[in-house]
C-alpha cells in the first residue's frame, strides 16, 4: 500500500475519487497539508436531487478542512463536477466526505462536537484554530437538523419557564415535558410572554403534537404565560408551584425590608436572617439575633416575616379542601396583621396575587408535577453560561439549551 492508498484509507474517499497529488506549504505556521483529489476521467455522477447518472457539465473548485495530519493543518481540495440532469437542470454533485455547504470535512466536524460537549465553544475553537463563529455554525447545523425530528405525538404535561440570556431584560422561554425523567427539553425561543405560547403551539404542530392534547401546564403566575396558556392550550389545566408563591412573598418581604431600612436604621445582619427559613439550623448566630432585635421592636419588616413564615402552614395541609380552607384562613390573618401600613404595600399585592391564583395554587395537591426540575434546569443553563462567560446573542444561548438538555444532545452524540 503507497502512501497515496494510506491516505484515501485515512480519509474515506473511494472511487470514482482518486488523490492526484499532495504537498506540504511549510512556509505557513502552522504547516499545512494540501491534498488534491479529482474524479475519474469519463465517471458519472448521481444527480443530487434525483441519483439518476449524469455525465459532468462543467466543474467548481473547492475547498474542505480536514482534521490535522499529525500537527500539520490538512486541506482537501478538488474540482466537483456540475451535472446536468434532465429533470433537474445543472446540479452540483454531492462529495461523500462533507456535507452540503460546509467548509470542513464531516470527519472534521464530528471532532469538533466531541469537544463541544465537553467544554465551552470558545475553548473548543482555540484547541481546533477556527473562530468561534464558524463553530458555532458547525454545531448550530447538527442541533437544528436533530430539532426537525423531534416528534411530540405524546406530551401531555408542559413545564415553562423564562430563563436570562444576559445581564438586564434579556431572556429565552424554555418549554420542556414534565413527563420526561432526561432530556425534557422541547422547545426555546427568545422572549417571554404570550407569544412564546404562540410559537410552542405552532412548533407542537409543526412537530406531530397537538396544543388540544396538552391537558397540564406548570409555570409561575405571570399574567403574560396564563393568557397564552388559555389561548393556545385550551384543555390545560395550569398548576402554580409552591416554589413561586413562596417566591412572591419572599420578594414582597425584600421590598418592605428595603423600604423600612431606608427610614429607620435596622438590626446589622438581618438580611438573610429574614430571606430564610425561621425554622432551619441555616440562621447563624448573627442572623438569630438580627431576628429576634427585630421581632422586638415590632417594626413593618417583622410583620411581613411572620406572614411569610405562615406559608408553611398552608404547604402542610393534607388535602385539596384543607388547603383551600387555610389559604382563605391566612389571607384573613395576613390583612388583619398588614392593617392600614403603607410599608405593607408589597405584602398586600403578594396577597392578592394568591388570592386570585388560589384555585390554580390548589392543584398542586394533586397534581404529580413541580417547577422544581425547571429551576434545577436553569441552574444549570446559567452554570453553562458562566462558564462560557456569556454568550454572543440568543441563538446561540438556545443551542447551548438544546445540547445540554433535549434529545438534540443525544443525537449529536452520534453524529
Amino acid at each position: 500500500m503507497d502512501g497515496n492508498e494510506i491516505l484515501l484509507l485515512g480519509l474515506g474517499i473511494q472511487s470514482p475519487w482518486k488523490l492526484m497529488n499532495q504537498y506540504l506549504d511549510t512556509d505557513k505556521q502552522p504547516h499545512e497539508l494540501h491534498l488534491e483529489v479529482k474524479a475519474e476521467q469519463a465517471s458519472k455522477y448521481a444527480c443530487p436531487e434525483c441519483d439518476q447518472l449524469c455525465k459532468a457539465h462543467d466543474f467548481q473548485e473547492k475547498t474542505w478542512r480536514h482534521l490535522n495530519f499529525f500537527q500539520h493543518h490538512c486541506y482537501i481540495h478538488t474540482s466537483v463536477p456540475r451535472v446536468k440532469c434532465p429533470e433537474h437542470g445543472v446540479k452540483l454533485i454531492d462529495v461523500p466526505w462533507a456535507r452540503k455547504g460546509s467548509a470542513f470535512t464531516l470527519l472534521f466536524e464530528q471532532a469538533a462536537l466531541t469537544l463541544v460537549r465537553e467544554m465551552p465553544v470558545n475553548a473548543a475553537a482555540r484547541i481546533i484554530e477556527i473562530t468561534d463563529k464558524r463553530l458555532w455554525r458547525i454545531v448550530e447545523h447538527y442541533v437544528g437538523q436533530a430539532i426537525e425530528q423531534f416528534d411530540l405525538s405524546g406530551l401531555k404535561v408542559v413545564g415553562l419557564d423564562e430563563t436570562a440570556s444576559k445581564r438586564g431584560h434579556n431572556y429565552v422561554t424554555v418549554f420542556i415535558d414534565m413527563e420526561k425523567r432526561e432530556e425534557p427539553v422541547l422547545f426555546v425561543t427568545p422572549g417571554k410572554g404570550k407569544r412564546t405560547l404562540q410559537q410552542f403551539s405552532a412548533f407542537l404542530a409543526a412537530h406531530k403534537g397537538e396544543p388540544e392534547a396538552v391537558r397540564e401546564a406548570v409555570c409561575d403566575m405571570s399574567p403574560a404565560f396564563l393568557k397564552g396558556i388559555e389561548e393556545t392550550l385550551p384543555n390545560a389545566e395550569v398548576t402554580v408551584d409552591w416554589f413561586h408563591i413562596v417566591q412572591t412573598f419572599t420578594q414582597a418581604l425584600d421590598a418592605v425590608r428595603k423600604q423600612e431600612g431606608q427610614i429607620k436604621p435596622l438590626p446589622k445582619h438581618l438580611r438573610w436572617g429574614v430571606l430564610k427559613r425561621g425554622d432551619t439550623d441555616n440562621l447563624t448566630t448573627n442572623q438569630l439575633k438580627a431576628l429576634a432585635e427585630l421581632l422586638d421592636q415590632g417594626l413593618d419588616t417583622a410583620t411581613a416575616w411572620r406572614i411569610k413564615e405562615r406559608l408553611r402552614w398552608i404547604r402542610l395541609a393534607k388535602t385539596p379542601r384543607a388547603a383551600r380552607w387555610r389559604i382563605t384562613r391566612f389571607i384573613g390573618y395576613a390583612r388583619e396583621l398588614i392593617g392600614e401600613s403603607t410599608l405593607l404595600e408589597p405584602v398586600r399585592k403578594a396577597l392578592a396575587t394568591l388570592e386570585n391564583h388560589a384555585e390554580r395554587v390548589v392543584r398542586r395537591w394533586t397534581s404529580t408535577y413541580t417547577n422544581a426540575r425547571m429551576e434545577g434546569l436553569n441552574s444549570l443553563f446559567q452554570a453553562a453560561r458562566a462558564r462560557a462567560r456569556g454568550y454572543r446573542n440568543n441563538r446561540t444561548f438556545m443551542t447551548m439549551i438544546y445540547m445540554i438538555a433535549s434529545p438534540a444532545g443525544a443525537v449529536l452524540k452520534s453524529t
